[in-house]
């Protein structure tokens, strides 16, 4: 799951009167990567589906806050 935070790093103006930000994150969802579903996917049972919300294990895709991610290169 960690791969489908992104990280990159934004111009810093010299003349920007705010205090920047050094590196941003973004998260992309897993079913940008899957163009189709394939036949015979492994799947949640209907209860740990309705849990997750998908019933896919594939695009199961957790909510993490921008405020507890970890900043690029630490773990």
């Amino acid at each position: 799951m960690k791969d489908q935070v992104r990280y990159y790093k934004p111009f810093i103006s010299p003349t920007d009167p705010c205090p920047p930000i050094r590196v941003k994150s973004y998260s992309t969802p897993p079913q940008l990567f899957i163009p189709f579903q394939p036949p015979n996917w492994p799947q949640f049972t209907p209860f740990e589906a309705l849990k997750l919300g998908t019933l896919w294990p594939a695009l199961y895709s957790p909510y993490q806050s921008k405020s507890n991610r970890s900043e690029e290169g630490e773990d």
